[in-house]
């Protein structure tokens, strides 16, 4: 049981270090393949979450599931991959929510930071601490100077591509054809 409890809350917390990477490191400091399909979002922050990685996600869960149980090693990508719908639920938050939390007030700040002042810094979307490590936080004063000039920045309103997809289902699951 200690075993299974570890290796699930080491894949969540290793979660971090791989947003980062995607993020940061293949999204903002190289051209990469990601960075095209991460400027979407860039251009039009309503795009926010990665609809596309959902499906294959759950499908090599399901497969680690049938061929191995639960094993370590699945706990630890069940882990990952429950860090992962938890970010993608925290940026939709970060983006769009009136009301926030104080510790998601200051991941709201360092959010618009990178979207709106500093694109190669504050890369961590979930936690600040790949950003300390690595060197993409800007030190203390003026971090502070920029989070104050973003702090009254009104979330944003209207749909997001997730609305939009699933309004564009009905009642059957099918999806309509516009």
């Amino acid at each position: 049981m200690v075993m299974s409890a570890t290796a699930f809350t080491a894949g969540l917390l290793s979660w971090t270090l791989l947003e980062y990477l995607i993020h940061g490191v293949l999204g903002h400091l190289y051209n990469t393949f990601v960075t095209p399909l991460h400027a979407v979002h860039h251009r039009d922050p309503r795009a926010v979450f990665a609809i596309g990685a959902w499906i294959p996600s759950l499908a090599v869960m399901a497969l680690l599931l049938a061929v191995f149980g639960l094993a370590a090693e699945v706990l630890f990508y069940l882990g990952l991959l429950c860090g992962f719908f938890a970010y993608e639920i925290e940026h939709y938050r970060l983006h769009f929510a009136h009301r926030l939390l104080r510790f998601e007030r200051r991941l709201r700040e360092r959010h618009l930071v990178h979207h709106l002042r500093r694109s190669t810094m504050c890369l961590g979307v979930v936690s600040d601490l790949w950003d300390r490590i690595f060197g993409t936080e800007p030190d203390s004063q003026e971090l502070a100077a920029l989070c104050a000039s973003v702090r009254n920045i009104a979330p944003l309103g209207g749909p997001s591509n997730l609305a939009l997809l699933l309004s564009s289902i009905n009642a059957s699951g099918r999806m309509r054809v516009r």
